[in-house]
Order: C-alpha cells, then structure tokens, then sequence
C-alpha cells in the first residue's frame, strides 16, 4: 500500500492530533503550577505571622506575630471577665461573671493551634494563607475553671430551678372528696449546664443575650385521668351510711366514720381502701366488742393436787375480711349491708397437750417470813407474782432473773435494804434475795439439780443453816434444771405472813438432807470511832458485828426406785460483819479552887446586878 493512500492519511492525521491534545494539556498543568506556585509564594507571609482571617474566640488575629494575639487575647478577656453573663433556666434569670468561677482560656495554646492551619513550606504556606483569607479560621480556647465554684454556682441555680413532680392525690374536707392535680416537676441538668456555663463566660463577646440553661421536665406518675375512678369511688363510700351485721347484732356506720375510715390514694397508688391509723384504731375497738381471746390450757393447784383447766377457743375478728366488705358495700347505691367476718383462734397451749405435760403433784413446796420495811415486803411479794406460773421443760433450765425480770421502779419495785459486800445499803428491788433463797429451798427439798446458786456475803440467822441464796441484776442468779422426765411448774405465793414457792411435777423423789455444820472461822473485825463526847478511856460497843464463819450441809436425793440421784455438799464461807466500838477522847478539867475568904456555896449574883470587884 502506498503512503499516499486514503487510509493512510486519515490514521496519521489522528495521531498527529491525539499528541497535540496531550502536549496542550501538560503544557496548561504545567501553567497552572507555575501559577499556584507564584501565588503561593505571594500570599506567603512571613511564618512568624498569624495568617489573614485567623480568628480566636471571635476575634481577628491576622497578621499578628504569636505573642501579640496571646497579649490581646489576655487584655481583652481581662476587660471582660468581670462583667456579668445572663443565664436562664426554668423562668428564673441568673448571673454569673467569668471572675467569679475563675474561669480562664488557655490563650497560649489556642494562638499555637491556629498559627498551624498557616504553617507550610513557600507555596504550600501562601496556599493555606490564602484559603483562611477567603474562608477564614476560628479556634476555640481551652477554658479552666475553679470546680467548687461552678459546682456552688449550679447548686444555687438548682436550689430555685429544681422542682419535685407531684403526683395527683385525693383529698377530703368533710364529707367531700376533691382532687389535687399534678404537677410536673423540674432538674437542672448538671454536666451539659456546667459546659455551656463555662463555655459563654470564656467568650469575649458580651453582647450576647440570656444563654439557656439545659432543664430536663420530670413528669408525675400518677394524673388526675388515672385518680377519676377511685375519685367516684370514694364519693360513693360517703353518700350513705352502712350497715355492719354480725351474730346476733348489728352497726351503723354513719357517713362521717366512712370519711373518716377510707385511705385515699397518695404516694402513685390509685385505689382506695379502709385503711390507716383512723381505721386500725375502729377494727381494733371492734374486734374488742365482738373477739373473745383463746384460753390456754392451765394448771390449778390446790396443795399437792394439781388438776388442768380445759383450754378454750376464742373468736377474731377477720380485720382484712371484714373491712373489703365493709367497702364493697359502701360502694353500693343500694343494700348496703356489709357481713362482719369472725374467726376461731386456737389456744397455744390445748387440753391434750397439758395432759401430755406430766405435772400431777406437788414436788416440794418452802416458806420464808416476812421481814424488813413495808417496801422491802412489797418487793417480794411482786417477786413471787411474776415467776408465779414459770413451766421448765424437761432438760430446761429455771433462771429466777428471767422469771422475775430486771427489777425497776417502772414495774413496780421499791427501793429496800440490801447487801452489797458486808455493807447495807439501798436499791431498788431490795429483798428479792428472800425470792432466792426461798425458790432455792423449793428446789433443794424438790430433789432438783441446782447449777447456780450464790450465798450472801454475811450469815443471815433467820434462814435454814447454810441454804440461803442471793440474787442481783443481771450478774448474779439462782438456776436449777429440771432432770425428770415430766414438765416442771414453778409457783409462787405472797401469804398473810410470808411467801412460799411451790413446786409441781410428775415424779416423787426423796430428799434426805443433814442439819448442817456451823463453825466459827475467826475473830470479828473490829472499827473504833473516836468520839469526843465520851470520856477517855471509856468506851461502848456500837455494833455488836459477828465473826467469819462457815457451814456444811449435805443433800441425797433419791428416784422413786430407792437408787441415789444426787449426793453433795455445800459449803459456805461468811465474811465477819464488823464489829463499831466508840472510843472517848474527852479529856476532863481540873477542879478551880475559890480565892481565900470566899466560900465556894457562896450564890452567885442576882441576874442584872454587877458583881464586886475581885480583890
């Protein structure tokens, strides 16, 4: 083919024009380089310059070396922190000044930052420039601020802006029920608040308005929609009286003890009820009118016989019953006739299970003497009353201050002699040891196992030798087991003369016990008082006192088998009580005698006369 052909000819002229194209283009991308570059370089500045348009918090740092812009930042934001920025939340204005919360812009670093968006080599700088110049760039500070302040500011804030929901409620006055509305309550929102207090008291512009403070709305949980049925409900109870039947009789309501009686809803409930202080203390009375409290089983005692009082069941009035029919009768436009609802009660303590019990006898029974104060009498005879009816199980163990209880003036207790050490002395419950020592002697003569029992400090004549006890709140404690097989009934008698405690069981035991040894240990210790009215070298016992002694007495206890249960000794160390002589120390004076010539009869003068001159 040759070149001058058609073909030919049109393939050249294509590609002639296609590295045309390409040269022209390189050669615009070229130019436009060139030209960026040129411009680059002329809008370059000097790299110790902030560029043209540079803003920091709103105001115009452009061509200001760094230190300049952190000056007048500074000087600006001085002028300014003291003037007061308004804030508003919940319809209640505020003020706070940037001073107040020492709140301070990092100026520094925000100039640092902004000097980089301008940064770059030659062009690429220029280049930079030269969108913010166009564009512009603003940077915002850091802000610092005193925690306590901006947390003592926002509590003020919070104190008028924050508002508890209030739930609808229904109320009564007399004999109408009227409904509170609800009402939305209100709460500052702590964090975003802080930020956005913090935030408009570090710019300097104070020319903006009132700045809203985040405010979140809390609503009730209960409205007036939600209370409207207990509402017509709570009318209805009150629009007529209501008749309460029981056996054999029936109340009258009337309409202002039904007012008074019904608990309307409050607190997010939305029922009513019967309910309440006011209707606790109507069902109380009630149940008293129309209950009969069970009756355990008892023990009477009648020397050494002992027979068991059936037990009885009792009547309840059913509180939760009766007072749901109550209101649904209330609720009624008509028959309103509510049906009083009793229970029976089962006594703890049934006729089988007394049986059961074992206790037929009289195990042994002792008796002490009255003595002392009216108050010291008073005290034991309380004593006996409270551990009067003590049952001990078998294996139990009897506590007398259990039994009796702390002994105070509350219950009943006076203050009485006692003894404290080898002293007497007063409290409040003296004479209870007489309580002791008789329920010790029970025991003892009962054949139980005594595993507590304290003697008193100084012999007590009046008592069996060596068997008295002591007792004191709550360190010291007269305690016996009860090791038969059979329940134990502890009573107790306050008598014309004296008290006795009685003891009943189910077994027979025998009690061989010894009169018991007294023995003399030492002298009695001896205190001698001066006194100056008697004269020396007289003197005369005060208190006779006694000396330390000691006793022995023994117990064998016996099962209704003859073989031994217990076989023991006790023995018992007494402190002297000390024995006060007075030792005079009046000294006689010697006889004067009359001047020679005078005779010692010689009557003295008449009252009022002046006696002569001595010679």
């Amino acid at each position: 083919m040759r070149a001058d052909s058609p073909i030919f000819s049109s393939t050249s002229r294509q590609r002639s024009r296609s590295r045309s194209t390409l040269v022209t283009a390189a050669l615009c991308v070229a130019g436009l380089v060139a030209l960026a570059i040129l411009v680059g370089l002329a809008y370059a500045g000097s790299s110790r310059q902030l560029a043209e348009g540079t803003q920091v918090a709103g105001i115009d740092v452009g061509g200001l070396s760094s230190g300049a812009a952190v000056s007048r930042l500074d000087a600006q934001f001085e002028t300014v922190s003291a003037e007061p920025v308004a804030f508003t939340a919940g319809g209640v204005r505020f003020t706070l000044a940037a001073n107040q919360l020492a709140v301070q812009p990092d100026w520094r670093a925000a100039v640092a930052a902004a000097g980089r968006a301008g940064e770059g080599f030659g062009p690429i700088r220029g280049l930079r420039r030269l969108h913010t110049r166009f564009f512009g760039a603003e940077v915002l500070p850091r802000l610092a601020v005193s925690g306590a302040a901006l947390e003592f500011a926002l509590d003020r804030i919070a104190t008028q802006v924050d508002g508890e929901a209030r739930n609808a409620a229904l109320v009564r006055r007399g004999l109408r029920i009227e409904t509170m509305p609800e009402r939305t309550g209100s709460r500052l929102e702590w964090e975003a608040a802080a930020e956005v207090v913090v935030r408009a008291l570090g710019q300097l512009d104070r020319s903006i308005g009132p700045v809203a403070l985040p405010v979140a709305a809390a609503a009730p949980k209960v409205t007036a929609e939600m209370l409207a049925p207990a509402a017509r409900s709570a009318r209805a109870v009150v629009r007529a009286p209501v008749f309460l039947k029981g056996a054999g009789r029936s109340w009258r309501v009337p309409r202002q003890r039904l007012a008074a009686l019904l608990d309307l809803p409050s607190g997010g409930a939305t029922r009513i009820a019967f309910a309440g202080p006011a209707a606790d203390a109507y069902f109380g009375a009630l149940a008293q009118r129309v209950g009969k409290p069970a009756r355990d089983a008892e023990f009477a005692v009648s020397g050494e016989s002992v027979q068991v009082v059936p037990a009885r069941d009792g009547l309840e009035l059913d509180v939760p019953t009766t007072a749901r029919a109550l209101l649904r009768a209330a609720l009624r436009p008509a028959n309103r006739v509510a049906q009083l609802q009793v229970v029976r009660t089962a006594p703890e303590r049934t006729t089988p299970e007394a049986l059961a019990m074992g206790i037929d006898r009289r195990m042994a029974s002792y008796k002490t003497y009255y003595s002392g104060t009216t108050d010291r009498i008073s005290n034991l005879q309380l004593g006996v009353r409270e551990l009067d009816g003590t049952l001990v199980p078998p294996g139990g163990t009897f506590s007398l201050n259990e039994a009796i209880g702390e002994r105070t003036e509350e219950r009943g207790f006076r203050p009485a002699p006692v003894i404290i050490g080898t002293e007497f002395a007063e409290e409040v419950g003296g004479g209870t040891s007489q309580v002791a020592t008789t329920a010790f002697n029970a025991a003892w003569e009962a054949g139980l196992r005594i595993t507590e029992r304290n003697p008193h400090s100084l012999y007590i004549s009046r008592y069996q030798l060596g068997r008295d006890a002591t007792v004191y709140w709550p360190s010291l404690d007269l305690k016996f087991v009860n090791d038969t097989r059979s329940w134990v009934l502890v009573k107790g008698f306050a008598e014309g003369d004296g008290i006795s405690i009685a003891i009943y069981g189910g077994e027979d035991r025998r009690v061989e016990s010894s009169p018991g040894t007294f023995a003399v240990t030492g002298r009695a210790p001896v205190e001698r008082v001066k006194d100056p009215t008697l004269a020396k070298g007289k003197s005369i016992v005060e208190e006779e006192g006694s000396a330390p002694s000691r006793t022995s007495v023994t117990r064998t206890v016996y099962g209704s088998n003859g073989n031994v249960i217990h076989d023991e000794t006790w023995t018992t160390s007494y402190k002297g009580e000390t024995r006060i002589v007075r030792v005079g120390t009046k000294v006689a004076l010697p006889k004067v005698k009359p001047p020679a010539g005078e005779s010692s009869t010689k009557p003295p003068p008449e009252a009022g006369a002046t006696p002569p001159p001595r010679p």
